[in-house]
């Protein structure tokens, strides 16, 4: 017959024993779930690969990008729709009132972006 000390050194080797099987298990389970891709609205995003920025200038070229950009694509909206394609009615229109094309042009740049967003987001797919 076994004494105490054996039989509680018999159970603390059994217990030791299914701790070690235990965090094998738990480890193996751990190895097998996916790993947690990025969302889309977590991604790194770096306007240099989509525009052309002069290295060491980049704050004046993002400044000369947001009021060039959407007054010119103002300017063009009211060449093209507007004055429909004629110069005399295009010379005809307040041209003087920067702000107002420059806000036309945004909103125009500012729709472009947006629809392009939902077009990366549709088509983005996590790794």
């Amino acid at each position: 017959m076994k004494d105490s000390k054996e039989i509680n050194e018999e159970r603390r080797n059994i217990f030791y024993y299914n701790q070690i099987i235990n965090a094998e298990r738990n480890k193996k389970k751990l190895d097998k779930k996916k790993p947690k891709a990025a969302s889309f609205g977590s991604q790194k995003i770096d306007f240099k690969d989509y525009i052309y920025v002069p290295e060491n200038w980049e704050s004046i070229a993002y400044m000369l990008y947001f009021v060039c950009v959407p007054y010119i694509t103002g300017a063009l909206f009211l060449f093209f729709f507007i004055a429909k394609v004629s110069f005399a009615n295009f010379k005809l229109l307040d041209m003087s009132a920067f702000f107002i094309v420059w806000l036309i042009g945004y909103e125009i740049v500012a729709a472009i972006l947006l629809i392009w967003i939902l077009s990366l987001y549709l088509r983005y797919e996590e790794n």
